[in-house]
């Protein structure tokens, strides 16, 4: 095997990657949007590739994984049709009438709705739609909403894991390993369900104070109608055609992106009054932007060979305990998702994993513990996911409306909740993992 030397275009990359990294993960800090940063780093690494010679326009276009693009892009134009129906407002607010004032069953409800939807819609989406809601039903049963607020994210975070388009980086990790939607779901969905069931019963101890407070009459929750039931029961119809085309998107020879773009055109046509540019503004461009300008620089620090030399430094442990290694991978994924963003740690990792395949590794269990890792670290703190944020900032909102500070999750509180999480649903998966190795070390592709 050739022997790889850390030369000058390796230095320049890693040092690019490092300070995109930097300034992505600190986008708190000093309030510039991640896609910013992804998009500087993406030009840096493109100019620096074609002045040293080992990156093109060409290759840049090539590294964008566009199965990703177009598959995250309709299927957020697909909820951006369906929020505006009224039909999960409808369902958010009939599962509370539903518990009757029974808080922990309304907490597993919501969690379990939560859970389902963020098995085909990504979880930021989950909880855009379901926080609002959570907050008006609380405030309407004298209750507080941060157990619930907090469940929704946990349990969406959690819920993401077990399939191929219920979290980005799952798209991510499944159309560069060429993962089926099947394969995908039956790996990683008996070690979600372990894990969400733990979730479940870990919120009940967690929040035992706040779920044992009295409600108002839950009768005085207001029924919310559907507004366009034409166009939400086509939506659920079309939503249901296409996670059958999911399952079988292998066996008619289709990408997944081709499977939503169906979808999308679809409901377009069912759905005629629909403004199209109207349906689009709500598509969220920027992550879009994001994700293009963060493959096109991990394709340049690629193309320079500097990740091809980390995976070389990690070889030896690969080789000699693979099972080992890939639970430390999944830990240490879990740790770094927990304190920056886990979409660009996948995307650096991926490239790794690849490049170990090529010396004639097995890498089956490297991906599915890295989206595993990836997935449940985002419990861990309040920047864990974006869906984590989100929450976190409708309840700082909250608190100021109401002028009650026990109204906001602060970073303390979560990880207080959210850290047990994190740890129980990692030594859960990690024992899974133990036990069924040989499940998990099959061939993914296909």
């Amino acid at each position: 095997m050739e022997e790889l030397v850390f030369d000058n275009k390796m230095m320049i990359s890693a040092i690019i990657l490092a300070a995109t990294f930097i300034g992505i993960f600190t986008e708190h800090v000093h309030g510039f949007h991640r896609a910013k940063f992804a998009m500087l780093g993406a030009g840096a690494i493109l100019l620096t590739g074609m002045e040293m010679g080992f990156y093109s326009v060409d290759q840049a276009y090539e590294a964008v994984d566009w199965n990703v693009i177009f598959l995250l892009g309709c299927m957020m134009t697909i909820v951006a049709i369906m929020i505006p129906t009224g039909g999960f407002q409808n369902l958010a607010v009939g599962m509370a009438r539903y518990s009757k004032g029974r808080l922990y069953l309304m907490l597993v409800l919501i969690g379990t709705a939560v859970t389902v939807i963020s098995l085909l819609l990504d979880n930021v989406t989950t909880v855009v739609i379901f926080g609002p809601l959570i907050i008006m039903i609380a405030r309407t049963l004298g209750v507080s909403p941060v157990p619930f607020l907090m469940a929704a994210a946990l349990l969406s975070d959690t819920g993401g894991v077990a399939t191929l388009v219920g979290d980005p980086p799952n798209l991510m990790i499944g159309s560069a390993a060429d993962i089926s939607f099947n394969t995908f779901i039956i790996h990683m969905g008996p070690p979600v369900l372990v894990a969400w069931l733990a979730v479940l019963v870990a919120l009940k101890y967690l929040f035992k104070e706040e779920l044992a407070e009295t409600p108002n009459d839950w009768q005085t929750i207001e029924e919310i109608p559907i507004t366009n039931k034409k166009v939400w029961y086509t939506s659920l119809a079309i939503l249901a055609l296409m996670t059958v085309l999911f399952m079988v998107h292998n066996i008619i020879h289709w990408e997944p992106w081709m499977v939503s773009a169906l979808g999308l055109t679809i409901l377009f046509f069912a759905s005629r009054n629909i403004e199209v540019d109207e349906t689009l503004e709500q598509v969220e461009m920027s992550l879009l932007l994001f994700f293009i300008s963060l493959f096109i620089m991990i394709g340049g620090v690629e193309h320079s060979r500097f990740l091809e030399f980390l995976g070389v430094q990690i070889l030896p442990l690969v080789t000699s305990d693979l099972l080992l290694a890939s639970i430390v991978l999944m830990w240490v994924a879990a740790v770094l998702s927990a304190a920056i963003d886990n979409i660009p740690f996948t995307a650096a990792m991926i490239p790794i994993i690849l490049g170990l395949e090529t010396q004639g590794i097995n890498v089956a269990p490297l991906w599915w513990s890295l989206a595993i890792g990836v997935g449940m670290g985002g419990n861990g703190t309040h920047i864990g996911s974006t869906a984590n944020v989100y929450i976190v900032t409708i309840s700082e909102r909250l608190a100021r409306e109401t002028g009650n500070p026990a109204m906001a999750i602060s970073p303390g509180l979560w990880m207080k909740k959210g850290l047990p999480i994190m740890f129980l649903t990692l030594i859960l998966s990690s024992i899974m993992f133990y036990t069924f190795f040989d499940w998990f070390t099959a061939p993914v592709s296909g």
